[in-house]
């Protein structure tokens, strides 16, 4: 593959969610067709295959719902929801009001000795404001998520250990939270957290998106892996997707992170699947080490959002 046009041919050949998002963000493909195709995404492929895992006597995945990693009701509905499935798909609003009325007790404990994981929260948003479920309990977790945002300007999931240093990981993770609410009309206390949510960028952006600012080295060097699915944990890529799906322009502290990506292409024009979390999936989209479509799609918006020739 040497040119575009057939990378992109080789994308389209990929699995319809893929082929639903490449029109979307790469071809700006009008809007009645886009509805067409987005329609096939329950009927065939990954979506079809991740819907016939669910139970429908309980009405969960994995017979659980925040575990087992990663076939679980949540992990599931987090990749539905990343493949673009119908906000209107009965299984998917089903398995997001059973999800929220099992993760959120305890009045935002999940048990006596463990308060509610600000990760939990902020993907728990995401999926129940995707299905576009009107619950006070929604706000409820605004109002958790609020009450413990850092000093300096993020979240962390380990707050209730004395913490004030945010974490990468949950700072992201509440940020692609408030974008889906945003996306989604979702009103409550939303100027509050489009504030916070400038204040998240710019913590990302003085670590140059995976530096430390102490030492200037990478935090991790898993940080630098192009993973997928992401799951809670945070790598450049998936913060660049982020950034250019909230339409954030670009910053020169993003260059250092773009570099990265686009020395990770390989020759044929495509990018690889890096290595996985370790868990349990309900089976494989694509395969570690080879040319990926869900990696090859993101470096592309991600590049066509913040060009090269701005570097």
């Amino acid at each position: 593959m040497d040119d575009s046009n057939s990378l992109i041919n080789w994308l389209l050949d990929g699995d319809v969610s893929i082929r639903y998002q490449v029109k979307r963000d790469l071809l700006n493909t009008p809007k009645k067709e886009l509805e067409t195709l987005q329609g096939l995404i329950p009927l065939e492929g990954w979506c079809k295959k991740f819907l016939s895992k669910r139970d429908k006597k309980i009405g969960l995945w994995g017979s659980g719902v925040y575990s087992p990693k990663w076939i679980s009701t949540h992990y599931t509905l987090l990749d539905l929801k990343n493949l673009y499935i119908p906000k209107s798909n009965k299984d998917y609003f089903e398995g997001s009001q059973i999800l929220l009325d099992k993760l959120w007790i305890n009045t935002r404990g999940v048990a006596k000795d463990r308060m509610q994981d600000i990760c939990v929260c902020g993907m728990l948003l995401s999926i129940c404001s995707y299905a576009k479920i009107q619950h006070s309990a929604l706000n409820e977790i605004v109002d958790y998520i609020i009450s413990h945002h850092m000093p300096d300007g993020g979240w962390n999931c380990k707050w209730w250990g004395g913490t004030q240093k945010s974490s990468l990981h949950t700072t992201l993770t509440v940020l692609e939270c408030i974008h889906d609410l945003e996306n989604n009309g979702y009103k409550y206390r939303i100027d509050e957290l489009k504030n916070f949510k400038n204040n998240a960028h710019e913590l990302l952006l003085k670590r140059n998106l995976y530096k430390s600012l102490s030492t200037g080295k990478v935090i991790k060097s898993q940080m630098l892996v192009m993973h997928y699915p992401c799951r809670w944990k945070y790598d450049i890529l998936r913060c660049l997707d982020y950034l250019q799906s909230a339409d954030i322009p670009y910053d020169e502290r993003m260059k250092d992170a773009i570099n990265i990506i686009i020395k990770k292409k390989r020759k044929n024009g495509k990018w690889s699947l890096g290595q996985k979390h370790p868990g349990l999936l309900h089976f494989d989209m694509e395969k570690s080490g080879t040319d990926s479509r869900w990696n090859t799609l993101r470096a592309l918006r991600v590049l066509k959002k913040y060009k090269p020739s701005e570097l």
